[in-house]
């Protein structure tokens, strides 16, 4: 039985509500909808899309609305099993998969006789409970084919709307967290994890040799992050003008998103 880790213990336990809690939020829905954008127009129509880090499975099921196959997993066994609730009327399935465990898991699919996917995405940071990241991509490796899209979004090192927000709201040690280096403290409905936030390089480097980099893409470099709420959701055509702000400025101003969408394409190195 995998052992359920500390941030997939606190995403647990917050599972049933998770929903109802951001559902109403514009800020998120308006992040959301960058990301989704850029999907639809790299992955390859109808294709067998991976999911990392999927949640409860509101990207997974837009997805599959709009005829992608899609496999989401996810380290929560409540979230997965909420996810596959959603899913399953579409023919959509939501395994349990650490990410840590991501290389172990791919190796097992592969060699049971499992379809290789079309492309592969991880949105709003799951990626940043995970400490290590070469597992992750050695992973996705086995996962995708040549020439694929690896999307992967994660959070800003370099965020001034974040700093903006939280030095308004009285919290100056959280507006410079992301600049932190190594584990960072985090906390959700009282449950008490780490985070990192991991540097470009690092990342590119995590990827390399069997990804290379297209781009990187500001997520929320104007649209404020969720910690604004609920003030920004009352503000709905100020929000239009921010995304309309993001949208242009989202490949010159990458580094300052809430988060930043990392397009990889798979390299035809052979998978480790």
């Amino acid at each position: 039985m995998l052992a359920i880790r500390p941030a997939a213990v606190a995403f647990d336990a917050v599972a049933p509500t998770f929903d109802h809690r951001f559902a109403a939020w514009q800020s998120v829905a308006a992040q959301r909808w960058a990301v989704r954008r850029v999907l639809v127009d790299v992955f390859p129509p109808g294709g067998r899309i991976f999911e990392l880090g999927g949640g409860t499975g509101a990207d997974a099921v837009w997805l599959a609305e709009r005829e992608f196959e899609l496999l989401l997993t996810d380290a929560s066994p409540t979230m997965v099993k909420l996810a596959g609730a959603k899913l399953a009327p579409m023919g959509a399935q939501a395994e349990l998969v650490v990410a840590e465990e991501l290389e172990s898991f791919a190796q097992r699919h592969m060699t049971s006789g499992g379809a290789a996917f079309d492309g592969a995405f991880s949105n709003f940071a799951p990626l940043n409970c995970v400490d290590d990241l070469y597992p992750v991509a050695r992973g996705l490796a086995y996962l995708l084919k040549p020439g694929s899209a690896a999307m992967l979004v994660l959070f800003g090192t370099m965020a001034p709307g974040e700093i903006l927000v939280e030095c308004l709201r009285g919290r100056p040690q959280r507006a410079l967290r992301r600049f932190r280096r190594g584990l960072v403290p985090a906390e959700l409905g009282g449950l008490k994890f780490a985070v990192r936030y991991h540097r470009a390089g690092a990342i590119v480097s995590a990827m390399r040799p069997w990804f290379r980099l297209v781009r990187r893409l500001g997520i929320g470099i104007f649209v404020p992050p969720s910690a604004a709420e609920p003030w920004v959701s009352r503000h709905r055509t100020l929000l239009a003008c921010l995304e309309w702000a993001d949208r242009l400025a989202s490949r010159p101003l990458a580094i300052l998103g809430d988060h930043v969408l990392y397009h990889f394409e798979r390299t035809s190195v052979n998978a480790p």
